[in-house]
């Protein structure tokens, strides 16, 4: 076929992927988020198991959190993953594909509530607030949680609207979305529902050591808030100095997965891009060092190089190939 090589994203090579996933789990690599995210759309038309993986709004060492709503979608994949035997097709952009991640948040258990479950409301908000979910008055915002009496309204990152939870003594007698504006009830819900943390860091109380340890090192505010509990805006930059398990979503997918990069060239030159704006930031917190401000902590880089993905992908092929078997 003369024409196979002019096959274009997203409409034909979602339908190419689609039967490509009915042997296979793929792993599809965009340049760009919202190439990710249009052709995760288009292909979950055509495949149910379809999961995106979406990227960090930040760079990885900058001092500001990524938004709640990317990191449940990021973790929801991540506990999807787990159930190995389906053929998922993971659509992500390069820049979440090089990140390594908190292995942590794979290994932490999402809480279910449903109908007639019984849970202690003390411990409940305590799980909540290890889960980086903030206690408010009036729940208005993803994240946030509060408690009057026997009801605790919650509003998950991954949910449309937030979810009120009517308890009798210690069971939950009743479940139901209501609406911000005006916070009253107007859907009730029959099915279980899983809360996933807000944040990819989550302060435990070995977090909290090692970050006390940590800041009689460096003077650094992050980590003397993170030892005493509290969770600052931007304290994901600091995963790779109090984190020691780290991973890519490439060791989360399926055994016997195939990668398959969406125009190779502008894939690896996002890399680059990447790479050389973590060290222009860098050299910049070093110059104002320099200066009198403070100096960075060294925490390394949760970045890969083409090269290191080269090794940990060495099968992987640009869509354009993709037609040619």
């Amino acid at each position: 076929n003369s024409n196979r090589d002019v096959i274009s994203p997203p409409a034909s090579f979602a339908y190419l992927i689609a039967l490509r996933a009915l042997r296979k789990p793929i792993l599809v690599i965009t340049a760009s988020s919202k190439a990710a995210e249009d052709l995760a759309k288009e292909i979950h038309e055509l495949h149910t198991d379809t999961l995106e993986f979406p990227a960090w709004e930040t760079l990885p060492h900058e001092r500001l959190s990524p938004s709640s709503d990317t990191v449940a979608k990021r973790i929801s994949t991540l506990h999807s993953l787990k159930e190995q035997k389906k053929n998922w097709v993971v659509v992500a952009p390069i820049r979440a594909v090089i990140h390594k991640f908190n292995a942590q948040i794979i290994n932490t258990k999402p809480i279910i509530l449903e109908r007639g479950l019984e849970f202690d409301l003390s411990e409940l908000q305590q799980k909540l607030v290890t889960f980086s979910y903030n206690r408010t008055d009036l729940v208005e915002r993803r994240g946030e949680f509060a408690v009057r009496g026997g009801i605790l309204d919650i509003f998950p990152p991954d949910q449309n609207h937030p979810i009120r939870i009517d308890f009798f003594g210690d069971e939950i007698e009743d479940l139901s979305f209501f609406t911000v504006s005006d916070q009253r009830t107007n859907q009730s819900i029959a099915t279980s529902i899983s809360i996933l943390p807000c944040r990819e860091l989550l302060i435990d109380q070995e977090i909290k050591q090692k970050a006390k340890e940590l800041s009689s090192e460096f003077e650094s505010e992050l980590l003397s808030k993170i030892a005493n509990g509290l969770m600052p805006e931007g304290m994901e930059s600091l995963i790779p100095l109090l984190i020691n398990d780290l991973k890519l979503i490439s060791d989360s997918m399926p055994v016997g997965f195939e990668p398959i990069y969406i125009e190779r060239e502008r894939v690896i030159g996002r890399i680059s891009d990447l790479l050389a704006t973590n060290e222009e930031f860098r050299e910049a917190a070093w110059s104002n060092a320099a200066v009198g401000g403070k100096a960075p902590i060294e925490s390394g880089s949760t970045y890969i190089d083409w090269d290191a993905l080269r090794s940990e992908l060495p099968n992987a092929r640009d869509f354009r190939q993709f037609g040619s078997d």
